[in-house]
């Protein structure tokens, strides 16, 4: 036998190995998967992942864990799950949270705190995760309802309101929200007919321009660090 032909039935003994390697792989690794995708049913999973759920939202916390939480019993509980491997969800268990009702995760106030929206008009609460295995739901007292709301950072929740009958119709209410501590956010008093709004991306500051005059919404934290980069940069050779 020539050395051509010994190359060629070498060549095709390993395509056989390989082909016959993935495929035994493939059926190994799970009987719902192909060998682009693996499709993992709730009987496959911690029990706590067989209840039916409302909503849920990600969660990455500093030590590089990544948390599912799911709202179920139409807000009455958290279900805590380690997603951080895919291939071994872990339940880390579940939190009652004893919300009046179903709820939406809403958006995100920070690294350790999410505002979540409750259904059919019920209000807001913070979901404080500064303790990422056992949260609590902190309901705000006199935040409007259904209002469009934008974080500015350093505990400070802009909510935005319909304006009243006597308002121009691009007016806009705003009320300001201290979350800084989300056990008890405090609301603070009215921004009312807001022309316009601009925010200074380096001073951290809002302004807001109203028939009254305009009002500065100030973040002294990012204020003290843009003096500290314009310091570093005059004595920068």
């Amino acid at each position: 036998m020539n050395k051509k032909r010994i190359t060629q039935i070498a060549q095709l003994t390993l395509t056989a190995v390989v082909a016959l390697t993935f495929t035994g792989y493939a059926q190994a690794t799970n009987h719902h998967s192909s060998n682009k995708i693996i499709v993992v049913r709730p009987a496959e999973l911690p029990e706590l992942a067989r209840v039916a759920g409302q909503a849920m939202m990600l969660h990455d916390t500093l030590d590089g864990t990544t948390l599912l939480y799911v709202e179920q019993n139409h807000g009455a509980r958290l279900a805590i799950f380690d997603v951080t491997d895919p291939a071994h969800v872990k339940a880390e268990g579940s939190t009652i949270v004893d919300a009046p009702g179903s709820f939406d995760f809403s958006s995100s106030l920070g690294g350790d705190a999410v505002l979540v929206r409750f259904r059919n008009g019920q209000g807001e609460a913070i979901l404080d995760l500064r303790k990422a295995k056992t949260p609590t739901l902190n309901v705000i007292q006199g935040l409007y309802s259904q209002g469009a709301t934008e974080f500015l950072g350093d505990g400070v929740l802009l909510v935005a309101k319909r304006p009243s009958v006597q308002s121009d119709a691009n007016d806009t209410d705003y009320q300001v929200l201290d979350i800084s501590n989300p056990l008890r956010p405090n609301p603070l008093p009215d921004i009312k007919q807001v022309l316009e709004k601009i925010t200074n991306d380096e001073t951290g500051t809002t302004f807001l321009l109203t028939a009254d005059g305009l009002y500065l919404i100030r973040r002294p934290v990012v204020e003290a660090e843009f003096r500290i980069r314009k310091q570093e940069m005059r004595h920068t050779p």
